[in-house]
């Protein structure tokens, strides 16, 4: 997705993650005291200079937890490859312009022998919604993590929050659900589509979401009912579209930006 989805030149690509990042730890330093960092983020997938600073603003949440996180749990959906549930890769380590992230061979295997999940490097070769988080995760969290990435496809909540708690792990393990909103519509209808689905996560009611209102609702309604299980509270950060960012009014992508635990 280098060149496309952000810039394909790693200092162009540091500089624009860092400073999407330095805004949004401005708006945090105005809190008093500060929010404790999340065990859960969930972001939004698009180009950068869509959606970039309404992930930043969940991203920015993890600054007091670099160093100390050693594996990210990612989870998104599949636009490229037809998943019937959902799919890890069999690969050592995944790349961007910014270097080389390994992956958790451990992890790995553990989402491997949750039901339902099989092995597909098709499913995650030109697979965006992973791979978009990568330069924030590596700008936030410096060295020494490891990833394990899981493409999303029909999989029920259930088989989600299964492969979740099976990698739930303690406050070194962080989670990362990948998700945009409501597309195509108009400004005014996507902000009021998007409304209602923010307060359905808010709320943890994963029977509320729909492909329709979240492309990642397969995943994201898999963490909910994870939360639920567990009590986290789920919290709000931004909700913008592209109209508000870098896009006309009258086909927006919706994006939100949440924080869980």
């Amino acid at each position: 997705m280098a060149g496309t989805f952000y810039p394909g030149d790693p200092e162009r690509l540091a500089a624009m993650v860092d400073r999407d990042l330095a805004d949004a730890m401005r708006e945090l330093a105005r809190d008093d005291p500060p929010p404790p960092a999340p065990k859960a983020v969930v972001v939004p997938h698009a180009g950068y200079v869509y959606s970039g600073p309404v992930a930043a603003s969940a991203f920015a949440r993890l600054a007091p937890r670099r160093g100390h996180i050693r594996r990210v749990v990612l989870l998104g959906p599949g636009h490229r490859v037809a998943v019937r549930s959902m799919a890890v890769p069999t690969v050592d380590a995944f790349a961007t312009p910014l270097g080389v992230v390994p992956l958790d061979a451990e992890g790995v295997a553990t989402a491997r022998s949750c039901p339902g999940v099989e092995e597909s490097d098709r499913a995650h070769a030109a697979e965006h919604s992973l791979e978009v988080q990568l330069p924030f995760l590596q700008r936030v969290l410096g060295e020494g993590w490891r990833l394990v990435p899981i493409v999303v496809g029909g999989a029920t909540p259930g088989a989600v929050a299964q492969v979740l708690d099976s990698l739930w792990g303690g406050d070194d393990t962080l989670v990362v659900i990948s998700s945009d909103l409501s597309h195509y519509h108009d400004y005014a209808t996507a902000a009021r589509l998007d409304r209602d689905t923010a307060a359905a996560i808010v709320g943890r009611r994963a029977e509320a979401l729909a492909p329709e209102r979240a492309c990642g609702s397969h995943p994201l309604s898999g963490l909910l009912e994870e939360a639920r299980r567990r009590d986290l509270p789920v919290e709000l950060l931004d909700l913008r579209s592209s109209g508000d960012t870098a896009g006309d009014h009258d086909r927006v992508v919706g994006y939100g930006a949440f924080a869980v635990g």
